[in-house]
């Protein structure tokens, strides 16, 4: 197989690595790679390569990425790890539509809770939306339908190099930042600052009708 890319690759002009697997070696590159399992960039090194990670790749990012090439006739703009920007430039958790829950502090503590039904945030029970770059949350799968987190499961990360030997994807992240009610802070502190914002807007509010009652009374008598 190392010979065929070689030869097939001698007059490219560039080399895309669908999926995770060409892009970084996945799964069967975990620790310890017993099966020697090698991404495309460790083979070949005298050619552009574009890396279009996913397990599997977005068939609409896969197409754009084609499109593009053939309608500008250039190598789109990579990121660091050689992705293209314009599909890989922002983090899941950036576009989420679970995002208000996260910022709230509203968070699925354990599969099939409340929180869950609710469609909370998932970043407690192992999202790795946080930390992937993809378009799954803006492009969707299958013509639009849906993604793993509309589905009801954290993203795993698939898109992000070496996410296989980064723990399990039930495992929480730690000190990821969020940014409800204007401050920097971790997930416990946002869900701890939204029950104190409630519970502080119901004692004003509790307030505010006492005084209201008092002053009432006293026009009455």
């Amino acid at each position: 197989f190392v010979d065929q890319l070689k030869k097939v690759s001698k007059d490219a002009k560039a080399i895309i690595s669908w999926g995770s697997c060409a892009s970084y070696g996945c799964v069967q590159a975990a620790r310890p790679n017993p099966t020697r399992a090698t991404p495309v960039h460790e083979v070949i090194f005298d050619k552009p390569i574009i890396k279009v990670p996913g397990c599997p790749p977005i068939a609409e990012v896969m197409t754009g990425v084609i499109t593009y090439m053939l309608t500008f006739d250039r190598i789109p703009e990579l990121d660091r790890q050689g992705r293209p920007k314009m599909f890989y430039s922002q983090r899941i958790h950036d576009k989420c539509y679970r995002r208000p829950h996260f910022d709230a502090g509203q968070y699925v503590e354990k599969f099939d809770d409340e929180g869950a039904r609710k469609g909370y945030c998932l970043y407690k029970v192992g999202c790795k939306g946080p930390t992937t770059y993809n378009a799954c949350s803006t492009v969707r799968w299958n013509d639009g339908v849906s993604f793993p987190i509309q589905a009801g499961h954290g993203c795993i990360g698939c898109s992000e190099d070496g996410f296989w030997d980064k723990g399990s994807w039930y495992a929480r992240l730690t000190d990821i930042k969020g940014e409800g009610f204007g401050i920097e802070a971790n997930a416990d502190k946002i869900g701890f600052a939204a029950a104190g914002v409630v519970g502080g807007a119901v004692a004003v509010h509790a307030a505010v009708s006492a005084l209201k009652r008092a002053q009432h009374k006293g026009d009455a008598q």
